[in-house]
């Protein structure tokens, strides 16, 4: 569909005129941040505009259907696979400006909030009400819960309490043309109709832009306790991983961290992992103090079946020293090579090992170090494969390595990306997971929402 390459003046006097002042963006200097995402992929969008408040997405949304301008929403921007750039330039809309937390009730246990609440700060909001919001997506200190929603991010939390879509009660959408959506509310259990929120969550923007959130809470857990485990290799780890699920514990954390992983740490500082480990497991466990410190003493036990090299149990401060090897990995893994190509590979728990080992091996032979952690305990594996943009050929090779890990990862029975989604980087390879059904019914699906196919248009799913 052929979408306006420029402003006209009427275009120019609609958007001045519903966003005054700093509302509205239009040089090229003020724009150029909201060109790009934490992808890195860069297109310079017609406009920027900052709404704060419901109408202003309304009257925005009724113009750019009526104009068949193309319409990109975004918060943060920490998006990994391009899902928050203009391909087709057209108008951003920055949801940073739509950042109240509107309510916390302690007796329907929700909160109602706009999207661009920070997730880090609605957590702590909630817990000073003794409250809890699960999702913890790896930027859960700089990304919105509106941006958590149009990803389903997932996080290290998954393994026990699921990713955002888990925790989504209702939904207040603005459609193309102006329609104002409401989907679900503060019921924790509604069955009438089809659940039409949930198309929204991981939908990347394509549908409608969220005005207002409705989500889950729980208690607080009182208590929490972790716990580093190193191995002698890569099988144990996986084996050890077993053993804690097969002994009847379900940690809100299990992150694994292979070899190469290990050693890009410690180019940091020492780390309380034994130095011949070839892979370690975080493990990290909450609930009331009693329960916890069962809990420690159970998968202390049941790791001892497969003889660890180290084990480490952090408690308060300790346990955030625990966390720092795990913080540190992408910051240390620029010391290896100064660019990266990171993927989200998810495989069921029982191929983890086998991709793994697959990524090491292209690795080694192509040349460039391919980093293996993340997710164990829901089988989503992070895999960054560092290289030098600068040297030639490493760009061509990095990509090569991610194509074969994308078909092995199909192949295994897995998906191309367990959060971070598809956008630009993976759109390509939408076609290879999901068959021509599947992309027919999304295809018409997507039309009934969004008919001129103005919402971020351009995009994997």
């Amino acid at each position: 569909m052929p979408y306006p390459h420029s402003l006209t003046s009427a275009h120019t006097a609609f958007l001045t005129d519903l966003f005054p002042g700093d509302g509205c963006l239009l040089t090229p200097e003020a724009m150029n941040i909201f060109s790009v995402d934490a992808g890195r992929e860069r297109t310079m969008p017609l406009a920027v505009v900052r709404p704060e408040n419901r109408e202003h997405l309304v009257e925005l949304l009724r113009w750019a259907d009526a104009e068949r301008m193309p319409v990109t929403g975004r918060a943060r921007a920490t998006n990994q696979v391009g899902s928050a750039v203009p391909v087709h330039g057209g108008v951003v809309v920055s949801l940073l400006r739509m950042n109240a937390i509107l309510d916390i009730d302690d007796r329907d246990f929700v909160a109602v909030l706009q999207p661009g609440v920070v997730t880090a700060d609605l957590q702590a909001a909630c817990a000073r009400q003794k409250l809890f919001y699960p999702p913890d997506p790896a930027s859960v200190k700089t990304s919105t819960v509106g941006g958590n929603i149009a990803t389903c991010a997932g996080g290290l939390r998954a393994v026990k309490y699921g990713v955002t879509r888990d925790w989504v009660l209702g939904l207040e959408a603005v459609l193309p043309g102006g329609r104002v959506l409401n989907m679900g509310g503060r019921s924790h259990k509604d069955v009438v109709g089809l659940d039409l929120k949930r198309l929204f969550v991981g939908s990347n923007g394509k549908l409608g832009l969220i005005s207002e959130v409705t989500v889950k809470l729980i208690p607080l857990p009182e208590a929490a306790a972790s716990v580093l485990v190193g191995f002698a290799d890569l099988a144990s780890c996986m084996d050890g991983a077993m053993a804690v699920f097969h002994a009847g514990l379900l940690p809100s954390a299990c992150e694994f961290m292979d070899e190469t992983v290990l050693s890009v740490v410690r180019l940091s500082g020492d780390i309380p992992v034994a130095p011949e480990a070839k892979g370690a497991l975080l493990f990290k466990l909450d609930g009331t103090q009693e329960g916890v410190d069962a809990e420690v003493r159970r998968l202390v036990a049941a790791l001892k079946t497969v003889r660890p090299v180290s084990v480490e149990v952090g408690v308060g401060a300790a346990e955030e020293a625990i966390w720092d090897v795990r913080r540190g990995i992408s910051p240390g893994s620029y010391k290896l090579k100064p660019n990266k190509v990171s993927e989200d590979l998810s495989v069921p728990r029982s191929q983890v090992l086998r991709l793994v080992e697959s990524a090491q091996e292209l690795g080694r032979t192509h040349g460039l170090p391919v980093l293996c952690y993340g997710h164990l305990g829901d089988g989503n594996i992070h895999t960054n494969i560092m290289h030098d943009a600068s040297v030639q050929g490493e760009v061509e090779t990095a990509h090569v390595i991610k194509e074969a890990l994308f078909r092995l990862a199909l192949e295994l029975g897995g998906t191309i990306s367990g959060e971070h989604g598809t956008g630009l980087s993976k759109a390509s390879f939408v076609g290879e997971q999901l068959s021509a059904d599947e992309m027919q019914l999304m295809a018409d699906i997507k039309a009934v929402f969004d008919p001129n196919s103005i919402m971020n248009p351009g995009k994997g799913w």
